[in-house]
């Protein structure tokens, strides 16, 4: 039996608009006019009316943390009470009382940000979390994910003191000589590890919590980094979380697993298992080897070339030295695996093309597609390599709606000129598919849109930020839609509204074609279909 969509406004990946479809067996069989759509009709065929509604292929986030936004939806919203510290605290106290900690299970949170504190500009320390409690350990991971705070129960716990040495790759905070309960990316690897895993049911929920969420918001694709979530739980297990809630039927978002590993000989037992790009289904595939390169531009620990303007004692933090990191690309490389390496400051971006020029000097390939996650603080002549070197760069469009206005205070005025340069990228012929980071930032494709045609904040309308660099609206539409099939190989079959494509498609309450710039992340999500199936509807059709 067919599914016939007529009378509506139909981005096909194409201009002009369509205004039909057929669903068949989960595919896309025709895609045109609604007169020629309804001659296809036979008995026992669904017509539906879609009167007038806009409809796209179903949004791909080609990079985000899908078992990270479940497991965040399970604690403290910090994100939601990031305006002053006494909200984060009090948002802590109220989660507390509401879920009591039994059997040693720590308090978690996720989602602040200082530069949006309005009370206090500075992170949150332990004797801040020592407010909430000193009995039950407190962990809150700063918006970025590449810093955390802790409180001094916590601390004890990890038998942290002065004497602990610096880590390589990260910081422990100090304060008068003290550990003040601040940890800097790799620094973060042993608070992570004492936390209690939780087991492959909990795991489950999480993912099933977290593809509602992004059903919610037209994602039916997602390339998602999760093996390194918890550190305690091997890369195995979380594959058969999600290889049972697919064959329970319960998997409605199609995943590309980035494949991220804290050391080279994780890598290589990764290989010596069979972990190979490209190898599952439609609904469950293995992607690439990801790899992170540095920190975050808010935390301060993103590799600069420079000293950051607004905190000359640093230059940021490699999570790799050079030559580890060079092994690491080269290794997946040479043995045929696609990498997405995360780059946000210059100096990792020059690490990471060094390498991934050597590898593919000493092996070369030609349809390699290997990757630059974020590419956010870049130099003219770098661009220049990505498209040499024939990369794919995975951008979150929405980081402008806060990276605006810290920019140029952390790089400093000459390089934030050159920066979050990607419509620059895609004129000269690289792919850019865009992602939100979640949950770095919410998974939601309309704010990211917006952020990508306007190039302004969301909430003050700051900017525009180097106008020369707005998407037009199909070039952000084709940004989460076709670019996010290129970059997991799989353009021939996801990512348009065409004959023999899987018929994953969003319906939308307006259409951004027509909208105004400045509205396009108000535009509601009406519904979404994963193989011609609803998994979400704020109306039914």
């Amino acid at each position: 039996m067919k599914t016939i969509y007529y009378n509506g406004a139909v981005y096909t990946g194409t201009l002009p608009l369509a205004e039909a479809f057929i669903e068949e067996d989960g595919r896309f069989v025709f895609a045109g006019t609604s007169r020629q759509a309804l001659e296809h009709q036979q008995d026992g065929d669904r017509l539906v009316d879609l009167a007038g509604q806009f409809v796209c292929s179903g949004f791909n986030d080609s990079h985000m943390h899908l078992l990270e936004l479940g497991y965040t939806l399970q604690m403290a919203p910090l994100a939601q009470h990031t305006g002053r510290l006494a909200d984060l605290l009090d948002c802590l106290r109220d989660f507390l009382k509401q879920h009591p900690r039994q059997n040693g299970a720590w308090l978690m949170g996720r989602g602040w940000n200082e530069d949006f504190f309005s009370d206090v500009h500075r992170m949150p320390d332990r004797h801040d979390l020592d407010q909430v409690s000193t009995e039950v350990p407190i962990c809150i991971t700063r918006a970025c994910g590449h810093c955390l705070v802790v409180n001094s129960r916590a601390l004890d716990l990890l038998g942290i003191s002065a004497q602990t040495p610096q880590p390589a790759g990260g910081r422990i905070g100090l304060a008068d000589g003290e550990p003040d309960g601040r940890f800097f990316d790799n620094a973060m690897e042993p608070v992570y590890a004492a936390i209690p895993a939780p087991d492959i049911e909990s795991l489950k929920e999480m993912i099933r919590l977290a593809c509602r969420e992004l059903n919610a918001r037209g994602i039916t694709s997602s390339q998602t980094d999760d093996y390194c979530v918890f550190r305690a739980i091997p890369w195995q297990q979380v594959d058969q979380a999600y290889q049972e809630l697919k064959e329970a039927g319960q998997l409605t978002v199609r995943v590309n697993e980035q494949c991220n590993f804290a050391t080279l000989a994780d890598l290589q037992g990764f290989m010596a298992a069979g972990g190979q790009t490209g190898k599952g289904d439609d609904l469950f595939r293995t992607g690439p080897v990801k790899i992170i390169g540095d920190g975050a531009l808010g935390a301060r620990t993103a590799l600069l070339s420079q000293p950051y303007v607004d905190d000359p004692s640093t230059c940021g933090l490699p999570v790799y030295d050079r030559k580890t990191l060079e092994e690491m690309i080269g290794l997946a490389h040479a043995h045929g695996l696609q990498t997405a390496t995360h780059a946000i400051g210059d100096a990792c971006l020059d690490w990471v093309l060094d390498a991934l020029e050597k590898a593919l000097t000493a092996h070369p390939r030609a349809d390699h597609r290997h990757g630059i996650v974020h590419c956010q603080i870049t130099r003219p002549d770098q661009l220049e390599r990505i498209r040499r070197l024939n990369l794919h760069v995975y951008a979150q469009s929405i980081f402008l709606d806060y990276d605006i206005h810290i920019v140029e205070a952390r790089a400093g005025r000459r390089l934030a000129a050159s920066s979050y340069h990607w419509k620059t990228l895609m004129d000269q012929g690289v792919t850019v598919s865009n992602g939100s980071d979640c949950p770095v930032e919410q998974p939601d494709v309309m704010a990211g849109i917006q952020c990508a045609v306007t190039r302004t904040t969301l909430r003050d309308h700051l900017g525009p930020y180097l106008p020369d660099q707005c998407f037009s609206v199909q070039e952000a539409l084709d940004s989460f839609t076709i670019a996010g099939a290129k970059a997991s190989f799989e353009e021939s079959c996801k990512g348009r509204i065409a004959p023999g494509y899987l018929a994953d498609f969003v319906i939308l309450g307006d259409n951004p074609f027509a909208a105004a710039p400045q509205e396009l992340h108000t535009i509601p999500i009406r519904a979404t279909y994963l193989a011609g199936q609803p998994v979400y509807q704020a109306d039914a059709l």
